[in-house]
């Protein structure tokens, strides 16, 4: 089988790491890069907020390059795809021909994914996408990946979900209208140890903050949302 060249949209997570897994089972990826992107000020990754260090070593460990996109703090979709536009043609001048991502079910997303690449000849792939909330999260569960809880909405999951472990006993705990895999946004994590890595990323857990962020929206009003974040730091 002729492998095609790909970039891998790396978040860090839990999510990123079971697509990441689907694609390199498949056989069908030559993975040249995980794309990353990282806040200019604060150098962690956006909404998972983990630090560059450790995207790094998750990537050595990985045994693939790690590209970063820095994001102007605050800044608008314009500035963020503007960044993107820069980083496809990049990549695109070194024969990539698919962008691979992590997502399950939100259309908007992939819609908007789509938007942006297909112009440019680049196809979009989605290891995990079409399965039931469910079925992903019972194949994680079973795929050997390790992931802890490093962000969660100030009104759903709360500072107490922050550093807890992703396995049967937390799911089972989720409340009724909570997916599963956080694809709602409920939470977000970082994963540190499993098949796709040569060994564990040492990682320590300071005292979660709390962060809010101002959103306008399309009516002209804003919206603040407030979400916990772990203090994750290399060890």
């Amino acid at each position: 089988m002729t492998k095609v060249k790909a970039v891998f949209n790396w978040s860090g997570g839990k999510d990123s790491a079971h697509s990441l897994l689907r694609a390199m089972e498949s056989g069908c990826y030559e993975i040249v890069a995980l794309l990353t992107t990282v806040n200019r000020d604060t150098h962690r990754s956006t909404m998972h907020g983990i630090p560059l260090s450790l995207l790094e070593a998750q990537a050595a460990s990985i045994g693939i390059p790690l590209y970063i996109v820095d994001l102007i703090p605050k800044g608008n979709m314009e500035d963020y795809s503007s960044a993107m536009s820069q980083t496809v043609l990049y990549f695109k001048a070194s024969g990539v021909t698919h962008f691979i991502f992590g997502d399950i079910f939100l259309h908007d997303v992939r819609q908007y994914r789509e938007q942006q690449l297909v112009p440019y000849g680049i196809e979009v792939v989605e290891p995990l996408w079409g399965e039931t909330s469910e079925k992903v999260m019972e194949d994680f569960l079973l795929s050997g990946l390790k992931t802890i809880i490093v962000t969660t909405m100030a009104d759903g999951l709360g500072a107490t979900a922050i550093g807890k472990l992703i396995d049967r006993n937390f799911v089972a705990s989720l409340p009724a209208e909570t997916d599963p895999n956080g694809e709602n946004g409920e939470y977000h994590t970082f994963c540190y140890d499993g098949p796709i890595f040569h060994s564990p990323i040492p990682y320590s857990l300071g005292e979660p903050f709390s962060q809010s962020y101002d959103i306008h929206l399309d009516d002209g009003t804003i919206k603040t949302y407030t979400y916990w974040f772990a203090d994750l730091k290399e060890e």
